[in-house]
This record gives structure tokens, sequence and C-alpha cells, in this order.
């Protein structure tokens, strides 16, 4: 018979053996995580957008910082920055873009109603949440002007959550917002607090620590010759128009787009080929051709197409993007299939092109004014009339090695059905989401941690059977829910 002591050491060192297996992994789970790209998609409040845009306020809204449009009244928000702490569920997620809306105007040429809601930022913790926004409205009545950051707008309804242990892309849909007190205030006194806003829908990248770098071995000295040799290949590239790299960037109609993914196009765009969707705007990479700095001239080829389809036989493809600039005016060209039917070289756009001298190594021009030409109005089966204002084009040419071009807008990764929220196991039952489970992805991370937790179990009992058989041998809400539509002044 073992005595006591060796009994109970034993089943110490097995506890110890047990938990120093699981010990890494479950550092693994605790370690925080970054959150790099990604969207939120929200409308705000639909009835807000359409009594702004209706009879009483006969307003607008634009958009600004590259958000865009998701159907028929959402807004998209990008390029999400913060973190995530996948052993205690919290999350803090800022996004970028913003919505500005505008009405009631006066005799003076100004509004009334001036409204701006731009970065929000999801907030999570401890089973609550809020989303925050830079907020700058006019105060009715007064007219008196406020300028707030990151005001606590909207309060998350996250009932039956489980943020605890998520893989990555992170998504949440359609989780219910309530306005606040500060929310209202902010709002101009359009809404009281407790007003039921639009649902959140939000999706955004994950990725771990960054590796620690390595020191990198001392850079090798070029001797003269070879230092000679790239400088007279840079200048014969130079005085052959050749350059590095290009991209243009069109978003073709933001009112296109809504009208393909909205009630009555009931469609989707889809890009091939290398082409990049920035959410307000399609990129058209890796451009080819020739660019002369002095005469600020471009005849480039860019890879890329987008097709649209929906409803009522809408197909319409554009590939084969050009853009040829010269004295001062760019036209953007593409190959059109409608139909069935493909017509090469269309010119579908003329754009403004000012100023198209290089800048610390690269030639670019920002959201220039682009207007409809006649083939285009042809390519768009006459949707829209020649001189149509079309959305605006930003086009860049590196034609240093070192340039860089402009980022696009990061939205992230599409959200796939293992990374969408679940509904989490609590005794009264939840509509709400809940976060995915492993970083591992559904399966390998999560019965990991239940094996891990039943052998944790099985140790801990031994020890304790061990132990009684050596003892029996010796010694919150806000108040009241306002109206759906604004208070009219």
């Amino acid at each position: 018979m073992p005595s006591s002591r060796s009994t109970r050491a034993l089943a110490v060192a097995l506890l110890a053996v047990l938990l120093g297996a699981l010990l890494p992994a479950a550092t693994a789970q605790a370690a925080g995580r970054t959150v790099q790209g990604g969207r939120l998609d929200w409308g705000i409040k639909s009835s807000f957008q359409s009594y702004v845009t209706g009879p009483i306020a006969s307003g607008s809204w634009s958009l600004t910082g590259g958000a865009a449009t998701v159907g028929g009244s959402q807004f998209r928000f990008h390029s999400a920055t913060g973190s995530y702490d996948p052993d205690t569920g919290a999350l803090t997620s800022g996004f970028s873009g913003g919505v500005h809306f505008t009405g009631h105007k006066k005799p003076d040429g100004s509004n009334e109603l001036d409204l701006t809601i731009s970065r929000p930022t999801v907030r999570i913790s401890g089973g609550s949440g809020m989303l925050h926004a830079d907020m700058v409205s006019k105060e009715r009545g007064t007219g008196k002007v406020s300028s707030r950051s990151q005001v606590p707008l909207a309060r998350l309804g996250l009932g039956g959550i489980d943020m605890k242990g998520g893989s990555t892309p992170i998504a949440l849909t359609d989780v219910p917002t309530t306005l606040t007190a500060e929310g209202a205030s902010a709002f101009a006194g359009y809404y009281t607090a407790g007003t039921p806003l639009d649902p959140i829908s939000l999706s955004v990248d994950t990725q771990g620590a960054a590796a620690q770098p390595k020191p990198s071995a001392p850079e090798k000295k070029q001797d003269e010759d070879e230092d000679e040799k790239g400088k007279a290949e840079k200048k014969d590239r130079e005085k052959a128009g050749r350059f590095e790299d290009a991209a243009v960037d069109w978003g073709v109609r933001r009112t296109f787009r809504e009208y393909v993914t909205g009630s009555i196009g009931q469609g989707e765009w889809t890009l091939a080929d290398g082409a990049q969707d920035g959410g307000a705007l399609f990129r058209f990479p890796q451009g080819k051709g020739t660019y002369d700095a002095k005469k600020q001239t471009l005849d480039a080829d860019f890879g890329g197409s987008v097709r649209f389809t929906g409803a009522h036989d809408l197909d319409l493809k554009f590939a084969g993007v050009t853009v040829a600039v010269a004295k001062g005016e760019g036209t953007l060209s593409a190959d059109v299939t409608s139909a069935g039917t493909t017509t090469e070289d269309v010119p579908l756009i003329t754009f403004a092109a000012q100023d198209f001298a290089p800048k610390d190594g690269l030639a670019a021009l920002t959201e220039a004014p682009a207007t409809l030409t006649a083939d285009g109005a042809k390519a768009f089966g006459s949707m829209y009339r020649a001189g149509t204002a079309m959305d605006p084009v930003s086009l860049a040419v590196a034609v240093d090695e070192k340039a860089q071009l402009p980022a696009l807008p990061d939205l992230g990764s599409e959200p796939t059905k293992a990374a969408e929220p679940t509904e989490k196991a609590v005794e009264e039952p939840s509509a709400a989401p809940a976060a995915a489970s492993s970083d591992s992805g559904p399966g390998t991370g999560t019965w990991a941690g239940i094996g891990g937790g039943v052998l944790l179990l099985v140790a801990a009992g031994a020890f304790f059977a061990l132990r009684r058989r050596g003892s029996a041998q010796g010694p919150g809400a806000d108040a009241t829910t306002g109206p759906d539509a604004p208070k009219t002044s």
C-alpha cells in the first residue's frame, strides 16, 4: 500500500503534467488580437433618411471619407482598426467614413438641418456594447453648431451574445441599436433617448501579434559599376515613357450601384481578373503603358473587370479598361458586354486631368469629376443621358519604384458561414447573434478545449479521491421611445 504522502505526490504530479500540456493552448487563446480591416453596415435610421430627402425637409445626404452605400438604405464604413481579446470577448473596432445630412434650406442658403455622423466605433465588453461616433450638428431652433468626438450614440442589443473565442473574421448581423441620451442631444433633438435606430452588421478581420523582426544582415555595398548600370536603366525607362505601376479607381455611379443591389434590381456585382472592391469604388490595377511627365500625357491599359447582374435582364460587364490623358482631359474606355454582345474600347466617361505632373514619384488625380459620353449612354442602354455626372475618377501612376499607390479602403474579408454568429447556449433563448467559435476554425479548437477540460476534471477528481482516501487513513435602458419620424420645426 502506498503511503498517503506518496499518493498525494503522484496526483499532484499528474495534475501538473496535464496543466503543463494545456497551458500553451490556453495562453494562445488568451492572447489579444489586432483588428485590421473590415466594414460596418448601418442605415442610422431609414425613416430619418426618408424624412431628410422627403417633401418636408427637401434635403439630401452625401458621403465623406470613402464611405459607401449597400442596397437602398445602408451606409458602409470601412478600414476597421482596433483590438479583440478572445479570452474575455472584448472588442473595440473603429471604422472610417461618414454621412452628411442637410435639409430645411433657409432663404440665406444655409440649412436648418445640418448633421454629420462619421468614424463610428463599436465597443463591446462584459456583455454590453456601445456605438460611438464623431458628430457635428446644428441645434434645432437656435442654429448653434456643436462638434463632438466619439459620442456614445447608440446602445447595442447584445442579449445572449457570446463574444469569446471568436475566429476571424468576427461577424455580427442585425444587432439592434437604441439612441442614448447623449446621442439624442448630438442628434440635434430630432429624436428622444430610447428611440430604436437601424440595426448594425459588421465583419472585421483579426490577426495575432506580429512576430518580432529578426535583425537583418547589413546590406552589401553596391559597386560603382552596378550603381551606374541601374541609373542608366532608369534613365532609359523614363526616356521611353514607361512607369512602374498604376491604378485607376472608379465607382461607375453610386445610384446605379444602389439600383443594382436594391429592391428593384435585386442583383449584385462580381469582380474578376484582379479588380478590387473599395466599397464606394472599384480599383482596376496593374496599369501598363506610357507616361510623359513633361507633356502630362498617359496611355495605359489596366487589369480587372466588373459585372453587374440582376432582375429585368440586367447583365452589364466592363473589362479591358484603358485610360488616355492629354491636354488636361482624360478618357476612360472599356470593353462593354451587354446582352451577350461585346463592343470593344468604348469611351465611357471623360474627366478633368489638370496638374498631372509627378510629385514624390507619383502622378495622381484624386476624385476628378467625370461625365458620361454619348457612347457611354448607349452602353447603359440609355438609362442615363450623355453629360450625366458619373462617379469621380482617381488615377495614380508610380514613375519611381519607391513610390506607393494610394491605399484602397479596406473592407476586410467576406464573412464566412463558420464565422457567422451562432446561438449561445443559455437558459433563456435569445435571437441575438453570437461570435463564432475558435481561431482554429469550427471543430478543432472547440473540441481541444472540451477535451482538455474533461482531462483536467478527471485529474482533479483523481487528486481529490486520493486525498479523501489518504484522509480516511490518517489526519440598464433609457426612458421614453420617441416617434418614428423626426420632430419638425
